[in-house]
C-alpha cells in the first residue's frame, strides 16, 4: 500500500489521516502522517501521527492509553489522504469526548455497549501487553506465556460447563464472562484480532 501513497505532494511530507470508528462509522479525529508515522502505524496496528506542534512522531494514546487499534487503512483516489478504520480504547479527544468533533460515539459517552465493548476491552488487553504493569492481572497472564494462558481458557471452559448444569444464572454469567475475557487474552497473545474470528463466523454464516 505504501507505493500508492504520495507523501511528496505536500512540501512538508505530511498527508491527512481521517480516523473512523470501525464499528460505528463515526469520524473520531483528523491527524497527519509522514512516511515514518505511516510505517509505524502499519507495523504496530496502532495509529501514530506526526505531531506538527511537537515536531515528532506521536502515538495516539501514549499518555492516556486511549489507543486507536487499526482495523483497515484505505487510500483515496489521489493517493494523498488516508482513511483509517480503528477501534478506540476509550475517548478519542483530549477533552474526554468520544470524538474530536464532540459527538457521542457510545451511549452516555461512557464505555461502549454490547459487542462494541469487546473491542474496547481488546484494546485494554493490548495495552497491558505492550505497557506491562506489575499490578495488572492481565500482565501476569502474558508473563506466564501462551501455554498457561491456553490452560486458563480450558479451566474456565470447564467451570462454565459445570455451572451450565445448575440453575444459578448469575454464576453461569460470571463464568461465561471469565471464559470470554481469557479467550481475548489468548487472542492477543497469538496476535489475532477479535474481528478476525468474527470474519470467520460471517463467512460460515453466508454458507449456511
Amino acid at each position: 500500500m505504501n507505493s500508492e501513497i504520495n507523501f511528496d505532494k505536500s512540501p512538508d511530507g505530511l498527508i491527512p489521516a481521517v480516523i473512523q470508528d470501525a464499528e460505528t462509522g463515526k469520524v473520531l479525529m483528523l491527524g497527519y502522517m509522514n512516511r515514518e508515522a505511516y510505517d509505524k502505524t502499519v507495523a504496530e496496528n496502532v495509529v501514530t501521527f506526526f505531531s506538527r506542534s511537537k515536531q515528532r512522531l506521536w502515538t495516539k494514546g501514549e499518555t492516556s492509553n486511549n489507543f486507536l487499534h487499526v482495523q483497515e487503512i484505505l487510500v483515496d483516489c489521489d493517493g494523498d489522504t488516508l482513511l483509517i478504520k480503528a477501534n478506540p480504547a476509550g475517548p478519542t479527544c483530549h477533552t474526554g469526548a468520544d470524538t474530536c468533533f464532540d459527538e457521542v460515539n457510545h451511549p452516555a459517552g461512557g464505555n461502549p455497549a454490547g459487542g462494541q465493548f469487546l473491542n474496547y476491552l481488546q484494546g485494554i488487553i493490548h495495552d497491558r501487553k505492550v505497557n506491562p504493569s506489575e499490578k495488572s492481572y492481565t500482565t501476569t497472564l502474558f508473563n506466564r506465556g501462551v501455554n498457561k494462558i491456553a490452560q486458563k481458557v480450558g479451566e474456565e471452559a470447564v467451570e462454565l460447563v459445570i455451572e451450565a448444569k445448575d440453575d444459578n444464572d448469575d454464576l453461569f454469567k460470571g463464568e461465561a464472562a471469565d471464559l470470554l475475557f481469557h479467550f481475548l487474552v489468548l487472542l492477543e497473545q497469538k496476535n489475532i484480532d477479535l474481528n478476525d474470528i468474527v470474519a470467520v463466523l460471517q463467512a460460515r454464516h453466508v454458507k449456511q
